[in-house]
């Protein structure tokens, strides 16, 4: 680590909460393993992708304080929770201790509640009795103000550790109203997660101060660096 990496990470208030995140089908190998030297070089909380790269992220990232998070259900929501549960415990074998899942929008939106809590509930547990957190994706963009809201009610109930606006691949990523809305339900119970089209720091930072407690964004070196030039 150079220098200049320990100047960025010991003046940087947000690269500790931004996830660094690659999660286009199209990533190689390659630009996973250059997310992850950004991740230790910049300081960040933790690097965000899809599960199968989970066991490069771990060899790339040996000897960091950089976690692995781990996609599960993505992007849709759409299989089963016995999918989503094998999907998890895979991933947190293979070095993943972060788990954002997607929850199953279509239930939700049927206003069959019992089965997306059902979903979060397996996904926790599996998770939890591997000393893992889960962060539930709620898809804000789809929902109305109050499925917004039952959503991260149930995932409350289901111990989630975090509620998450959005997984960036649907018709819309965060927004100041839906953070602060999420954070209103939650409380300091959850943390909240923005994520999607958060693309500069005048971004990250209207997330943060609306309630966000993490940040998703692939664009994490450009958000510290911007940071840095305004101090």
């Amino acid at each position: 680590m150079t220098e200049n990496d320990n100047t960025i990470q010991n003046t940087s208030k947000l690269a500790a909460m931004i996830d660094h995140t690659l999660l286009k089908a199209d990533a190689k190998l390659a630009q996973v393993e250059q997310l992850c030297s950004e991740a230790i070089s910049y300081g960040f909380g933790a690097v965000c992708v899809n599960s199968y790269w989970v066991k490069h992220c771990k060899k790339a990232l040996a000897g960091s304080q950089v976690k692995t998070a781990a996609t599960i259900g993505f992007p849709l929501g759409a299989m089963s929770t016995r999918a989503k549960r094998a999907e998890t415990k895979r991933a947190i074998k293979d070095g993943a201790v972060e788990i954002d899942m997607v929850l199953n929008v279509g239930e939700l939106k049927s206003g069959n509640q019992d089965a997306v809590a059902r979903d979060i509930r397996k996904v926790v547990q599996e998770a939890h009795k591997r000393q893992a957190i889960v962060k539930v994706i709620i898809e804000t963009c789809l929902l109305t103000d109050e499925e917004k809201v039952a959503a991260c009610q149930i995932a409350m109930d289901a111990e989630a550790d975090f509620v998450k606006t959005s997984t960036g691949f649907s018709t819309g990523g965060a927004t100041v109203e839906d953070v602060a809305l999420m954070r209103s339900v939650v409380g300091d119970k959850l943390g909240v997660k923005a994520s999607g089209g958060i693309r500069s720091f005048a971004d990250a930072k209207r997330m943060v101060e609306a309630g966000a407690s993490r940040i998703g964004a692939s664009s994490g070196i450009r958000i510290v660096e911007e940071e840095l030039q305004q101090r």
